[in-house]
């Protein structure tokens, strides 16, 4: 084992488990202050039920051997986990560390799908919701991508961090979600109904700083590879908040604080799936067209297809995570990662086939498998809350609590 890696990925791990209280900030602060804290525990409890699922199964059941489809049970409870490394996944880091990396990937996963759906969804059916979601879908993309024998990897996909795993899962099973939770009672495509840019900034903030760890670590060690993942995720995003800014400026006459912020998350979806396969021209080129293409993806389903996509996790994940896992086939190189593949640019559209192949199946699969699950656990519970919960808002009506307890000022 190396020290130094050792300490990288304990690094990493705390950065991508800020990502989530991070995602709780960033969509706490696109809703109307009713609702605040709602939202932001809907994230946040991922931290709770998907944590302790991962270690009772869902570690096993991604990266254990199993088939093509699934893993086994060889790790369930983490039994057979130990201080020791697993040369598969990390030859110079403790097997745990792994596990406990890869644990932050699976807590936010679900905690994103959240934001499609803001102000309409009990909390209870949410817990269950998300439990179910996690293993019926998370867990299966995961070992395809990344488990030993999994399909996609055995066709020779790429996804170094999660494109297809974290954010093509979490983005088009927020659409599924949004269409089948309806819109909100007050939905006005054209109103902004933030309550608070600032939060929304620093969620964004959060996220950006946490990034690092999602892609730097994927790296699984403190070598060359990971800075080059830092230094692509660092000027995606850039790339990304800059022309999302500009694109804000020429449709609707002003950028905003918020659009700048999404703008940057739109880039760093993007580049997960290819920030150890690109160069760093490359992640400025992908940044920007993902910017452009998320832009114009956010106004068409509010405005013209009036999908109350309440933060836009479908314009952003479902769709940034698409064009980021086909970006990668295109610009990947061996230069850079000699475990990877050349992509389009380099001469070769074995990777583009792959790369396509694998997102079609995982679109596919998860727009059906969030939609069973859903239409499952409405056949037990009530999913939706009625109008007159929506109108006071779900902090009052699910939890009991406001976000701010403001003193009226007393006369001189």
């Amino acid at each position: 084992m190396v020290p130094a890696d050792i300490a990288w990925m304990i690094m990493a791990t705390a950065l991508v488990l800020l990502m989530t209280p991070g995602v709780a900030f960033f969509y706490g602060g696109m809703v109307p202050a009713r609702s605040v804290v709602s939202t932001k525990l809907q994230s946040f409890a991922s931290l709770g039920i998907v944590g302790m699922l991962w270690a009772l199964c869902g570690y096993s059941l991604v990266f254990s051997d199993g088939n093509s489809i699934i893993g086994g049970f060889k790790y369930l409870m983490l039994n057979n986990v130990t201080q020791e490394p697993n040369p598969a996944y990390g030859a110079t880091i403790p097997h745990v560390l792994f596990v406990l990396f890869q644990a932050t990937f699976a807590i936010i996963t679900p905690a994103l799908i959240t934001g499609a759906v803001a102000e309409r969804i009990r909390f209870k059916a949410w817990l269950v919701i998300m439990a179910l979601w996690s293993l019926c879908v998370y867990v299966p993309v995961a070992h395809w991508v990344w488990g030993p024998g999994g399909w996609i990897a055995k066709l020779g996909g790429l996804d170094f961090a999660g494109g297809m795993v974290v954010h093509m899962t979490s983005g088009y099973a927020a659409l599924v979600a949004a269409l089948m939770m309806g819109n909100r009672k007050s939905f006005k495509p054209e109103e902004n109904n933030s309550f608070s840019a600032l939060m929304v900034l620093l969620g964004g903030t959060l996220l950006w700083f946490g990034w690092f760890g999602f892609n730097a670590g994927s790296a699984l060690a403190a070598n060359g590879l990971a800075a080059q993942a830092a230094a692509t995720t660092m000027f995606a995003a850039s790339a990304a908040m800059t022309v999302w800014m500009f694109a804000d400026w020429s449709v609707q006459g002003k950028p905003t604080a918020v659009g700048a912020a999404v703008g940057a998350v739109a880039g760093l979806v993007a580049i997960t799936p290819a920030a150890g396969y690109v160069t760093i021209p490359a992640a400025l080129l992908i940044g920007a067209l993902t910017a452009l293409i998320c832009n114009f993806a956010c106004r068409l389903v509010k405005h013209k297809l009036n999908t109350d996509d309440t933060v836009d996790v479908f314009a952003c994940h479902g769709v940034g995570g698409t064009v980021g896992t086909i970006l990668t086939a295109i610009f990947a190189t061996k230069t850079v990662n000699q475990a990877g593949a050349d992509g389009v640019l380099y001469g070769s559209f074995e990777l583009l086939k792959a790369n396509a192949i694998g997102a079609a199946a995982v679109i596919a699969f998860t727009m059906v498998m969030t939609y069973i699950v859903i239409k499952v656990v409405s056949l037990f519970m009530d999913v939706r809350v009625t109008e007159e919960e929506e109108r006071f808002g779900l902090d009052a009506t699910q939890h009991g609590e406001k976000a701010f307890h403001v003193r009226a000022r007393r006369a001189a």
